[in-house]
């Protein structure tokens, strides 16, 4: 008889995002008595503008040109175009002065979680424990179960749950990562910043200090920017800048699915050691053989004309502007009428809210008496049992939705004092 492995005999696990929108899918929500179109969702961790018209054009002009139609249908590198990532070292050192890495440096996949995926695959074995921090993004550990057939995750504080943010004490906080350090020995640490699902941008000085205390213990560290663009009032900090000639396990992870939405037009990258990126080329020939042909010729036109002409920097400008309207507004909908314990965004996506009860259970009773869809807390780290994550992506042209939504929660729902 044909089995599975034991770890899918009962079907692949899932995370806490997707349990959630299966429970709101159409046939779900009609199930349950809800007209799906009148549902108003807090839980998509997506973008909604458009992609730069120019972007668009690109498509246009390669499609409309046989010869260079015909040449999307080649093979690319396994480890990307040459320029393609002479473009993405411009994008970066020229619209954010990050000079960190050179082409050799670089591999492009077909998305950042490929890369991901790919990352544990050389880097971990079995016994090999992941740290991630508390909390954190939801999927990497059904990622890593799902690449490694098991969860060997040590979790490290970060969230003051009592004060209802990032642990403040920088200094006390990096004297007790290396403590932990010492005694769990993590082969890999994975975070983002801005985080997902806080919407805050991990600490300086923290993060300074664990890169040191990482290469002192040969731990690799691997920082996924997917949010990076999306910043609000505060300027890169200043570990953005490391470089993996200062510390050979760092590894950065990059993705156009946000910035110019390219969430279906996949690709994702990783600057690393050249060691690394060699390693990770040799497993990306095994898993994709190459990355996307078409959307490396489009992605790497619109970049370089982009940056000759200024219109790429006025249009992330005016993206990031958009976003950072809709987190301000969305902040204002949870103080009146959800809680007044909330994170404040300063990059991303996401705030985190507490409402003063199980995440889980506050989340199927709204849905239920209200048609308003959040993700529990509780999935990203035991620090947010008591919270939710709301995203205002799906929604940052549509205030009144999101407006809504908090109204009619808060006519079931005493306000968290």
């Amino acid at each position: 008889m044909l089995t599975l492995s034991d770890s899918y005999k009962n079907g692949v696990t899932s995370s806490p995002i997707r349990r959630i929108m299966e429970m709101a899918s159409r046939s779900n929500l009609v199930k349950m008595g809800l007209n799906p179109d009148e549902v108003i969702s807090f839980a998509g961790g997506w973008v909604n503008h458009e992609a730069p018209e120019e972007l668009r054009q690109e498509y246009i002009d390669i499609a409309q040109d046989r010869s260079l139609f015909h040449r999307t249908g080649g093979y690319s590198d396994s480890d990307g175009s040459p320029e393609l990532k002479k473009a993405l070292l411009d994008f970066n050192s020229q619209l954010y002065g990050i000079n960190s890495s050179t082409e050799e440096n670089i591999i492009i996949g077909a998305n950042s979680t490929q890369l991901t995926f790919s990352l544990f695959k050389i880097l971990l074995n079995p016994d090999d424990k992941l740290l991630l921090f508390d909390p954190a993004y939801a999927n990497y550990p059904e990622q890593l179960q799902t690449c490694m057939n098991t969860q060997n995750i040590v979790y490290f504080p970060l969230f003051d749950a009592e004060n209802w943010t990032f642990v403040s004490d920088e200094s006390a906080l990096a004297d007790e990562f290396e403590i932990f350090m010492e005694r769990e020995r993590p082969k890999l640490i994975l975070f983002s910043s801005p985080d997902n699902p806080t919407g805050m941008i991990l600490p300086d000085v923290f993060v300074n200090r664990m890169l040191d205390v990482a290469l002192k213990y040969d731990c690799y560290v691997a920082m996924d920017f997917a949010y990076y663009t999306f910043l609000y009032g505060k300027e890169l900090p200043s570990y953005f800048f490391s470089s993996h000639k200062e510390y050979p396990n760092l590894i950065k992870i990059f993705s156009n699915s946000k910035w110019c939405r390219g969430l279906g037009r996949r690709l994702g990258w990783i600057e690393a050691s050249a060691t690394i990126v060699q390693t990770l080329k040799v497993v990306q020939q095994s898993v994709i053989l190459c990355p996307d042909t078409l959307h490396q010729m489009a992605l790497t036109n619109y970049i370089n004309k982009g940056l000759k002409d200024g219109s790429i920097k006025d249009y992330i400008k005016r993206i990031n502007d958009d976003y950072e309207s809709a987190s301000n507004f969305l902040c204002y909908c949870i103080e009146k009428y959800l809680s007044s314990r909330y994170t404040i965004p300063e990059g991303g996506l996401y705030s985190v809210v507490d409402v003063g009860m199980d995440g889980d259970e506050f989340v199927a009773e709204m849905l239920k008496k209200t048609g308003v869809v959040f993700v529990p807390g509780g999935g990203f780290g035991g620090s947010l049992k008591n919270g939710i994550r709301i995203s205002f992506g799906p929604l940052v042209y549509d205030k009144a939705k999101i407006e809504e939504g908090f109204i009619r929660v808060s006519k079931v729902f005493n306000r968290v004092s």
